[in-house]
């Protein structure tokens, strides 16, 4: 799919916006807070069915009742989202869906500047931002990722309460053991895939033979829905006190190794930069894997974070993609 242009109605800081789009590159230009990130924002919620940033109420610009967000591909199909405040809706052909269908779902590679600090970033920055990658590669991770946490938020609120009847957490025991060992082993399955081309793809970035490696720590150790049970059961008493679960794979982390150590504190900021470069360029090429389909790529001001030989590394790699980028400044794009 290619976009060939974008319409948005109070959308963010936006009356209306309209947007013709490039089959390759597009640069939209403005000054910081005029609502560039906001169109991005718009393509990824008509493409990934929700925002990367905030509720749908968030979106509406103020003192209006609603938001619209149209696009149209270069075959002519005309998708839109509508908001009113309190229903989503989503035309596609003239069939509406309160949902995006999952046939009209188009893979992304965004690319936000809070990305570059992901190697320093909290152990639920590191979560999100590979659940937004493992979902786009697996429908049934990220619809079990939605019902764990749902289960977990259940669970969660009966160990809050002043008196707990066990015998009510059993049913969420068992959605959370069954849901947390199919994210387990997606998560263990996909990080070994981006580590098969980590350090080949970071050295075609910065050019040095250093060693490095993604890390998946999780307490989960073996992989069935029995052995997650039996932990949950066993951590009954511990739950009790903290009041919320202290076990599964909402804990994980993903960390980063450089030269055998910590990259956070090891690496320069320089190399940090390489290594979320290798990591988006691997995203891509994972996308194409798994979807059969070249993934459209969001840039947003990010090359004013990177030095010359880094922007070239990035147009070299996605030149055969199409991206939409925004910058303050023109940039050029050839490198």
């Amino acid at each position: 799919m290619i976009i060939k242009s974008i319409n948005l109605t109070n959308f963010r800081n936006h009356d209306t916006y309209h947007l013709d789009c490039n089959d390759d590159t597009t640069l939209i230009l403005g000054k910081n807070g005029c609502g560039k990130t906001s169109v991005l924002e718009a393509i990824y919620i008509l493409t990934r069915g929700k925002s990367f940033r905030a509720t749908d109420q968030d979106i509406i610009k103020r003192e209006t009742e609603f938001y619209r967000v149209e696009i149209i591909n270069n075959s002519g199909e005309k998708s839109t989202v509508t908001f009113d405040g309190k229903t989503k809706t989503f035309t596609i052909m003239d069939k509406k869906t309160r949902r995006l269908p999952k046939n009209h779902k188009y893979p992304v590679v965004l690319f936000l500047p809070s990305d570059l600090n992901l190697i320093s970033g909290s152990p639920s920055r590191h979560r999100e931002y590979f659940d937004r990658l493992f979902s786009q590669l697996d429908e049934k991770y990220s619809n079990y990722l939605s019902r764990y946490e749902k289960a977990l938020r259940q669970r969660n609120e009966i160990l809050k309460s002043d008196y707990v009847e066990t015998s009510s957490l059993f049913s969420w025991n068992l959605l959370l053991a069954k849901y947390g060992t199919y994210i387990y082993q997606t998560r263990q399955q996909l990080v070994d895939r981006i580590n098969s081309s980590l350090e080949k793809t970071y050295f075609s970035i910065a050019k040095k033979n250093d060693n490095l490696t993604l890390n998946y720590q999780t307490e989960i150790s073996i992989k069935n829905e029995d052995s997650y049970l039996k932990n949950l059961e066993s951590n009954l008493e511990k739950d009790l006190y903290l009041k919320h679960t202290s076990y599964g794979i909402h804990r994980d982390n993903f960390i980063f190794y450089f030269n055998d150590k910590p990259a956070d504190g090891s690496a320069s900021r320089g190399e940090t930069r390489s290594i979320v470069l290798a990591l988006k360029f691997i995203e891509a090429e994972i996308i194409k894997e798994k979807t059969g389909s070249k993934p459209l790529i969001l840039l947003d001001d990010v090359f004013s974070e990177l030095d010359e030989s880094r922007r070239k590394a990035l147009v070299q790699n996605f030149k055969h993609h199409q991206i939409i980028i925004t910058s303050v400044e023109n940039i050029d794009l050839t490198c």
